[in-house]
């Protein structure tokens, strides 16, 4: 199975496989950097799939898994590619890995060009690059961490202020605006477990069970799924327990119906704003699976790659887990490994239908266990 996130490769074909292989050279794929390299017979040298040199006729080219086989065989390593060294999309995860860390470690954002001769990149190249890793610019990022950190201070906090410099914010002037889109709720309310914090909130039957549907001012913050309509109530005042909740059952209903017709069919898509909220990895998280689109699935390491964090499997699979936007962020698009699907918060069988709906091939392939 392929993942549909664009910052991960896809597999490509072994060296025994010459048509595909020679195929991945003709179109100088970087996503079959480091699955094989090619030797030309009459340069002596071996390549990367992706390499820039002119393409060779075909009849002198052969195929190795690696370049230790190519060069058993006689041939050198090309010095434009450096077949030798790791594939250009692991040091570009790498690079963005260490700037990642420079970021969290930071007391404020690092400048861009700081970044970038970090990672030994031109400030242009740096940004596309870690734009395609993790899905979000580097300030974006920078932001999402400040804002992170903001949440932990405030509870403790003395004052907002007090947070805000805690958090890496120079002047507590300007941080409100931007904190406050990432925190889904202002930071005085944080501060307070969510009170003040107007939400509400309506029920209604749908063809996966019920479906509540909750909204801040600045947007959707729940859209649950229950097999009866108080489940998803009790649901929403425990993951809110200080915010007022009212039942609004007029004013929500041309939203409700909206959500509604989307569960019925997620292809559709859903203009409503939403109010995620969340800490700065399980936005990060959201994002990738937004980006899958609908008949298709990626698996919770396809993920983690994409955000440039791929030993944090079990971790997707928690922000999986947490999310509380059922269908308009589809984490249902996540399967195992194997292609079998896991478990789902809203249950196995409600991610069977959904995938059914969508017309994804994961829905036949079974069930399995929830690995968070």
């Amino acid at each position: 199975m392929t993942s549909p996130l664009s910052p991960c490769p896809l597999p490509a074909a072994p060296a025994s496989d010459p048509d595909a292989c020679w195929a991945a050279v003709a179109a100088r794929d970087p996503a079959a950097d480091g699955r094989f390299v090619y030797a030309v017979r009459t340069t002596g040298v071996y390549c990367r799939p992706g390499c820039g040199a002119r393409t060779p006729r075909r009849a002198n080219v052969s195929f190795y898994l690696t370049p230790t086989a190519a060069r058993a065989a006689g041939f050198r390593p090309c010095l434009r590619c450096r077949p030798d060294d790791p594939p250009q999309a692991q040091r570009h995860a790498e690079a963005v890995a260490r700037a990642c860390r420079l970021i969290g470690e930071a007391e404020e954002p690092p400048a861009l060009a700081a970044l970038a001769r970090a990672a030994a990149l031109s400030p242009f190249h740096f940004h596309r690059v870690f734009r395609s890793v993790t899905g979000v610019t580097p300030k974006a990022y920078a932001e999402a961490v400040r804002a992170e950190r903001l949440a932990a201070a405030l509870p403790t906090a003395g004052t907002v202020t007090e947070a805000a410099y805690a958090a890496g914010y120079g002047t507590a002037g300007r941080f409100y605006a931007a904190a406050g889109p990432r925190l889904g709720m202002s930071p005085g309310a944080v501060r307070k477990g969510g009170a003040g914090v107007a939400i509400r909130f309506s029920v209604a039957a749908c063809t996966l069970g019920f479906v509540l549907v909750a909204a801040t001012e600045r947007g959707l913050c729940a859209i649950l799924l229950g097999d009866d309509p108080e489940g998803p109530v009790r649901e929403l005042h425990a993951r809110f327990p200080r915010a007022a909740i009212t039942r609004d059952e007029a004013g929500f209903a041309a939203h409700v119906a909206e959500v509604v017709a989307f569960v019925a069919a997620p292809r559709r898509g859903l203009a409503l704003p939403l109010d995620i909220g969340g800490t700065a990895f399980q936005q990060r998280v959201w994002e990738a699976l937004r980006t899958i689109p609908a008949g298709r699935t990626a698996t919770y390491t396809d993920i983690a790659k994409c955000i440039g964090q791929p030993a944090a499997v079990r971790a997707v699979a928690l922000a999986c887990a947490a999310n509380a936007h059922a269908v308009a962020i589809p984490c249902h698009r996540v399967v195992r490994a194997d292609g079998a699907l896991s478990g789902y918060r809203w249950g196995a069988a409600r991610k069977a239908a959904l995938l059914a709906r969508e017309g994804s091939r994961a829905a036949e392939d079974g069930e399995g266990p929830d690995p968070a």
